[in-house]
């Protein structure tokens, strides 16, 4: 049989995960992964700190408009502030840290606070002088018209 490889299950080779690696990289991985992070003072116990925050948003689109999702919990939409300019939407606000109440020990704050902007470059096709928003349970949604200036139609061009 003239194979150029062939398995022998009889052979037994050991395996050595360090083997293809630096050794001053593994050591600067390892010793990255075991210092000490900020906040981690302590004993390693996190410290509770507040940091500047970006809210999660989905954007998806149909025929008519683009619609943006902006999950923005335990905010009021007095809170919030959506501004078009130069072919820019904005949506910028504050979400305030709750006062700490007299006899309330916090154990872990994971939740962000502060203030945040999120921008986002309008399309061609889109109208930013009709934009709409609404509201509700913590979730903006805003609502972007398409043009239908601004649609193209397929034109088809003789070559001659």
């Amino acid at each position: 049989m003239n194979t150029l490889l062939r398995w022998d299950p009889t052979s037994r080779t050991r395996w050595n995960p360090f083997k293809d690696h630096d050794q001053n990289e593994l050591e600067s991985r390892l010793a990255t992964l075991l210092a000490p992070r900020e906040g981690m003072g302590n004993g390693g116990k996190e410290a509770l700190t507040v940091t500047q925050w970006s809210p999660l948003v989905d954007i998806s689109e149909d025929d008519k408009e683009y619609l943006i999702k902006a999950e923005l919990p335990d905010m009021k939409k007095e809170d919030v502030r959506l501004t078009v300019e130069d072919d820019v939407l904005s949506i910028s606000g504050d979400r305030k840290f709750e006062k700490e109440e007299k006899g309330r020990k916090y154990h872990r704050i994971e939740r962000a606070y502060g203030s945040f902007l999120r921008s986002f470059s309008l399309s061609e096709d889109a109208d930013g002088r009709n934009v709409t928003a609404n509201f509700k349970d913590g979730v903006l949604q805003v609502h972007l018209p398409k043009s239908v200036k601004a649609k193209q139609k397929a034109v088809e061009i003789k070559i001659g």
